[in-house]
Parts: C-alpha cells; sequence; structure tokens
C-alpha cells in the first residue's frame, strides 16, 4: 500500500509534466494497459515504444501510433528484428482447426500460456467460434480477467471477453482439476513454459496419450522444460519421449520486422533509432534494414553505455 500511495494513474493521451518535462502515453498494443512513452523537452522529443505490437487481436487493437510522430529519437525493441510472423488469422484458423481434430478423436488439448493477455487471447479464440466442447482455464487468469472487464476501454473485444468469463470453467480447486483433464476438451493453463504452475500438472497426465495434444502457443525461453520440449520432445532429462500430439503456434504479441519498419517510417521527423529488447542478431539485421530503408542512424547500445540523444 505504502508503494501504491506513490503511483499516479495517468490514461493513454492524457499529457502530464515531470520535473520539467512534458509526458504523454500512447497505447503500444502489446497487452492491456501497455504504453509507448513519449518525452517532450526543450532539445527534442524522444519516443520510447517499450513491447509493441501493430496486429490487431481479439484482446488488443494495434498501436497508436498518432500522438507520436513528432518524435527524433526512437526507443524501440527488436525481439523479431530479423522475422515476420503469419498473419493473426492463418494462425487463428490453424489453432482452431487442429484443437477440433484432437478434441473430436476424444482426446483433451493442453495450451500452456501466461495469465496475463495469452489465457485470455486463446481464450476469446475459441469463444468466438462457440467452441462446442468444454473449455477450462486455469491459475491467475480468472483473477486478471476480472481485472480486464474492469477496464473494458483498454480491450479490443471486451464483450468477447465477457463472453469467456461467462461461459468457459474457471478451476477453483482439485475436483474440478481432475475433471478437466478426464474430459475431452481444452485446457488453458499456466505457466507458458512450463516452469511450474497448473500447466505442469496437466502436462504430466495427458503427455503420454497420443490421443491428447500439447500446444505452445508463446515464446519458450533458453533453459525451460518449454524449450527443452522443443528441442528434444521431452519435458526433462529423465522424461520420456512426449507421445501426445505436439504443436506450436505464433500467438506473438510483438511486432515482427516488417512491422517494426513500419513505425520507424510513421515518424516524420526521426533522427536517431534506438535498438534494445532483442538478441545482437536481430538488432544487427534490423539496423541494416532502416539504414538501408530511411538513412537515419541506429544505435544498438551495450549494457551500461550512455548515448546522447540530441
Amino acid at each position: 500500500r505504502k508503494a501504491m500511495d506513490n503511483f499516479m494513474a495517468v490514461g493513454y493521451n492524457e499529457e502530464f509534466e515531470l520535473e520539467g518535462l512534458k509526458v504523454i502515453l500512447s497505447d503500444a498494443g502489446h497487452i492491456p494497459g501497455s504504453a509507448i512513452v513519449k518525452v517532450v523537452s526543450e532539445k527534442g522529443n524522444v519516443a520510447f515504444t517499450g513491447d509493441i505490437n501493430l496486429t490487431e487481436t481479439k484482446l488488443m487493437r494495434p498501436a497508436d501510433l498518432n500522438a507520436l510522430r513528432d518524435a527524433n529519437v526512437l526507443i524501440t525493441e527488436s525481439t523479431y528484428g530479423r522475422f515476420n510472423h503469419p498473419t493473426r488469422k492463418s494462425v487463428e484458423d490453424e489453432f482452431y482447426e487442429k484443437v477440433l481434430e484432437v478434441v473430436e478423436n476424444g482426446g483433451t488439448v493442453l495450451v500452456p500460456a501466461f495469465s496475463l493477455a495469452r489465457s485470455q487471447e486463446v481464450l476469446c479464440v475459441l469463444a468466438e467460434r462457440d467452441f462446442p466442447y468444454p473449455v477450462y482455464y486455469d491459475g491467475m487468469s480468472r483473477e486478471i480477467t476480472e481485472l480486464m472487464l474492469g477496464f473494458r476501454e483498454y480491450l479490443n473485444k471486451p464483450d468477447l471477453l465477457k463472453k469467456v468469463y461467462d461461459k468457459f470453467n474457471y478451476v477453483k480447486g482439485w475436483d474440478d482439476r481432475h475433471r478437466a483433464w478426464k474430459e475431452s476438451g481444452v485446457i488453458v493453463a499456466s505457466a507458458g513454459m512450463l516452469k511450474g504452475g497448473p500447466a505442469v500438472y496437466y502436462f504430466k497426465k495427458l503427455a503420454e496419450n497420443p490421443k491428447n495434444g500439447i500446444f505452445l502457443v508463446s515464446y519458450q525461453a533458453i533453459n525451460t522444460p518449454g524449450r527443452k520440449l522443443l528441442e528434444t520432445g521431452k519435458f526433462d532429462e529423465y522424461s520420456p519421449l512426449l507421445k501426445a500430439r505436439f504443436e506450436i503456434f505464433d500467438f506473438s504479441s510483438h511486432a515482427g520486422k516488417d512491422q517494426l519498419l513500419e513505425i520507424v517510417k510513421a515518424y516524420n521527423n526521426l533522427e536517431k533509432v534506438v535498438l534494445v529488447h532483442g538478441s545482437y542478431d536481430n538488432q544487427q539485421h534490423l539496423a541494416d534494414l532502416i539504414k538501408e530503408k530511411t538513412g537515419v542512424e541506429v544505435i544498438i547500445p551495450e549494457n551500461g553505455q550512455e548515448i546522447k540523444l540530441f
């Protein structure tokens, strides 16, 4: 509570002052509440995108770049600086069709997903198409969904998320948990990288039956069970090979290479781009692309490096 007393709530496109600087926030399109930050000073304007996405999803509208076009310096992510994502519709269609295949063959699909945003996104895909089989969701996603529904203005399709909340089955305890994995249907549970949480329990119950499916929808970081599963087909070195059907779907909420270039091109007075939040290979590839297409100076900073912005 003491920490929260020091916070100031600010909405999108509301300008406020901070120690002589003017600051304005704009929707970054990444997750509900994510924001691009523009700082206005006498010397020039700096925009920091944070995690950003230009793709419309069930949960999120695309990032709003309009308020930031007069920035002189852009600091942006480069997570997918070498790659583009498939179209969202193609990902959703493939996901839905493969879920149906497993369930209609008598199996259960486990979707390990982050409790914040990714779980809600996947559930919205199922709800929008009136998925005709049982859907369970487990972990902290219930509480987070309730919070999201309290801030409908930050959601792309709040009525669809409300449908998720009303229609699908939230796992309240172990009785529900036992019921969920024994029933042909879908279970969306954290953690998205299988590092812990109820998803691990469901995985161990479902992994050895070839009728079931394990469908990943999130990035799998190095040294996580999800990454191990991708690379070896095993949860860990002591586990047997996965027998359930295994799929991975690109539901990323980060901009791809072409979108990152589009973001750079959206700025009218841009003089400098600083690339962060990405591997060096991704940063270097994106830097070369930006220089080739726009001629703008690009900086790939090292940790601790001081940069002169103006």
